[in-house]
């Protein structure tokens, strides 16, 4: 991994109210702390300084921006926390992918497990992986790339970013799993542009979005 050094970008919040906050993540950014002095600085430390109630409910990786929400009561922390487990939320990312990606729409369908002497990457495995799943739809071809959306339907740590280097089809400006020019790009193509959750107060549905900075 590169030298951690965080945007300073201000807190661009998405949506706040008594249960909960949403806020946009920029990418180079760790969503908690890392181990050590030098990665302590991250999104949840941020909100905390403006919202000392602020609790965890979910992460993105580092080099990923967009939505991310954070729970202010034990009571919405449980609640948020449990609507991921049990896959009720709705994600949405925008990705630029290296070349064409065809067909148009289709579903990944390849468990996932940690690349152990390789960490933290992740690798495909039929036998130990855990299930994951992504559905894709194009939105535009580019030249020599594609921009997609991708609806994760599994949570897995890097699920996206193999999950396209399967397909033959690597985020731009992965500095994990891209190569050559598909590297030579200045951060991670990848934006969680849209959440979908139920507010722990009253459960109405909550659409969080965040715009696509690339």
């Amino acid at each position: 991994m590169s030298d951690y050094d965080p945007p300073m970008d201000p807190l661009e919040i998405l949506f706040e109210d008594a249960q909960l906050i949403a806020v946009n993540k920029p990418a180079g950014l760790l969503s908690v702390p890392g181990r050590g002095a030098h990665l302590a600085d991250s999104l949840l430390t941020r909100v905390q300084a403006a919202f000392p109630d602020a609790l965890l409910v979910h992460r993105l990786d580092r080099d990923t921006s967009g939505v991310i929400v954070f729970a202010l009561t034990p009571h919405a922390q449980r609640h948020l926390s449990m609507q991921f487990e049990t896959r009720m939320t709705k994600k949405t990312y925008v990705a630029r992918v290296w070349g064409r990606l065809e067909p148009k729409q289709g579903v990944v369908d390849l468990p996932l497990i940690v690349d152990w002497p390789n960490r933290p990457l992740q690798k495909v495995c039929h036998e130990t992986g855990k299930p994951a799943v992504t559905e894709w739809k194009v939105a535009k071809y580019g030249e020599n790339e594609t921009r997609v959306r991708l609806f994760p339907k599994t949570g897995r740590t890097h699920q996206l970013r193999v999950h396209m280097l399967s397909l033959g089809h690597p985020i731009l400006g992965d500095p994990l799993y891209a190569e050559g020019p598909a590297r030579d790009f200045p951060r991670l193509m990848l934006h969680a542009e849209e959440l979908r959750i139920k507010n722990p107060e009253g459960g109405m549905s909550l659409k969080l979005r965040a715009k696509v900075p690339f």
